[in-house]
């Protein structure tokens, strides 16, 4: 539980600090698309204008999702966390598609943009969410995952602005700004879709991972005494803690005794796995199972 909570802490400082250096580039963005009279900076402000929304709501919901567990919501707030993690994607894959509605019409009609402001604004932008994205690089939380490709697609964006704003100094190509744009720009919006499927998949309680699924089941398998496994469940609150049940068939009768060495050699064999909750049920092999007609 220590561990969880260090780490819940450190994935809100993450988040907490990224917020603040976005909110804070994203008013310099403004300020210099104003003076550099660059429509493709004022575009990418508003863009992380989104992105600041998104991150703040998303450091919110995540320490709103350490609450403890109270008699409504029994397994806690955590789930919380897979909501910000589902309402960022949403809201960069909409973002992304505003940033192909402009960048697409400027293939046909390109315009030369102020090449000295989209240089100086572009070393900053490359700096400042380049040292965002490596502080949330760090996180393990699937909120933290999507937060990080907004930060990646911003860092992307400017690399571009960069490449544009120094081949612009020496040739008339201007076509070169909404092509790049419109390229990075499918790439974040490819793996933040492949996040908000996985993100989808949790909401649904699907089995956060299938090769751990399985393995739970042989490490239940081996524990002497168990002949059969069934019902088992395993499902994730927010994409890191997950929640397993299952009923276990053991041989023979057995008393007491033997009842505590069996719960003693589930706890130990599922140990190592790291899960929030277990709920298991034994059963004797004669026991006709009451879930029997239940999925």
């Amino acid at each position: 539980m220590h561990d969880h909570s260090q780490k819940d802490n450190e994935s809100s400082r993450r988040i907490g600090l990224v917020f603040f250096l976005n909110l804070i580039f994203t008013i310099i963005e403004f300020v210099g698309g104003v003076l550099t009279n660059s429509t493709a900076i004022m575009a990418d402000a508003v863009h992380d204008l989104g992105d600041s929304l998104s991150i703040g709501s998303a450091w919110l919901l995540a320490r709103w999702g350490r609450k403890t567990a109270d008699s409504e919501f029994t397994y806690g707030y955590r789930r919380l966390t897979l909501f910000g993690a589902f309402l960022n994607s949403v809201v960069l894959i909409a973002g992304s598609m505003w940033v192909l509605s402009e960048a697409i019409p400027r293939l046909a009609n390109p315009v030369m943009p102020v090449t000295e402001g989209m240089f100086a604004l572009a070393i900053l932008g490359v700096t400042v969410n380049g040292v965002a994205a490596y502080r949330l690089s760090k996180g393990t939380t699937l909120n933290e995952k999507v937060l990080n490709w907004h930060l990646l697609e911003d860092v992307l964006g400017w690399v571009a602005v960069l490449v544009v704003s120094i081949v612009l100094q020496f040739a008339d190509w201007p076509i070169l700004d909404p092509l790049l744009s419109v390229g990075f720009t499918l790439f974040i919006m490819f793996n933040v879709v492949r996040n908000l499927w996985t993100t989808g998949k949790l909401f649904l309680q699907a089995v956060p991972d299938r090769e751990l699924h399985n393995k739970i089941r042989r490490t239940l398998l081996g524990i002497g005494g168990v002949s059969d496994v069934h019902h088992q469940h395993l499902w994730s609150l927010d994409g890191e803690h997950h929640v397993l049940t299952a009923h276990i068939v053991v041989d023979g009768e057995f008393d007491v005794d033997e009842y505590g060495v069996i719960k003693d050699g589930v706890a130990a064999a599922l140990e190592q796995y790291g899960l929030s909750h277990t709920t298991i049920e034994i059963e004797l092999k004669r026991e006709f199972c009451r879930d029997e007609a239940a999925i």
